[in-house]
């Protein structure tokens, strides 16, 4: 066999012979590449303007000041957040390539995208994952929120440190915003050798996707019963409800 030969098939086996975004062939010049050119600027950040607390689309009509419907109900811990792009293609495919492909290098150019919309947070923060169970990290080989955590701490320059356990939780797939909110309640707790280690700081929340906010706020919680002074959720997208920009949140 030529040694082209055998180069060409190890690339096969360790890169995509397409976008991960939209399946088109990668161009050969570029084989590290995960994503397309197209792709990259087909990722776009919500449409201005927005709530300054959640940063939900809020359309020209809103007076200045008006409440936001989609964080009224927050709890008062939970400061804000931002995301990087909309959940819509091929924002869509690159999540569902981390979470559930194996494409954990995805991470270096999702996180890079996160950080680059994070509020200054100063020195006394900490970057600090959503953590999955144990038997979907042992299915996929990574926790997502880690792989993102660590991108978004280096770019930053923010230590992260993973202090929040999830000894039980279900999937969030095809639930309503009820029942996401009682499928995750009481699912996360702050390791108690690890309390120490958020007393009084800003916490920066780094998650995948923000949907309905049902998983971030109850992690939030959790920090805020143990010392940390506010929480601010980072993810690269976010699911935005139905009627805003004319889109519908995905299921999943």
């Amino acid at each position: 066999m030529k040694p082209s030969s055998l180069v060409g098939d190890f690339l096969d086996l360790f890169l995509p012979r397409g976008c991960l975004g939209c399946g088109d062939r990668l161009p050969p010049e570029e084989p590290e590449d995960l994503v397309c050119a197209r792709c990259r600027t087909l990722l776009r950040a919500p449409t201005p303007p927005r709530c300054p607390r959640c940063d939900v689309p809020q359309g020209t009509g809103q007076p200045p000041g008006a409440t936001c419907l989609e964080c009224a109900d927050w709890p008062e811990i939970l400061v804000s957040a931002r995301a990087a792009v909309v959940m819509e293609p091929p924002a869509d495919a690159l999540v569902h390539a981390l979470k559930y492909g194996g494409w954990s290098l995805l991470g270096e150019m999702m996180g890079c995208r996160m950080a680059a919309v994070c509020p200054p947070m100063g020195s006394e923060s900490l970057v600090i994952p959503i953590p999955t169970t144990s038997r979907r990290r042992r299915l996929r080989g990574y926790n997502q929120a880690r792989v993102l955590a660590e991108v978004v701490a280096r770019e930053l320059g923010i230590p992260l440190v993973e202090v929040l356990d999830r000894p039980k939780g279900g999937t969030q797939v095809r639930l309503g915003p009820r029942e996401r909110r009682s499928n995750v309640q009481g699912s996360f707790r702050v390791i108690p050798s690890l309390c120490s280690r958020i007393q009084g700081l800003r916490v920066i929340l780094v998650d995948d996707v923000l949907t309905t906010g049902a998983t971030a706020l109850s992690a939030a919680l959790a920090l805020g019963g143990k010392g940390a002074e506010s929480v601010h959720l980072l993810t690269f997208a976010r699911a935005l409800p139905f009627g805003i920009e004319g889109r519908r949140a995905p299921s999943g």
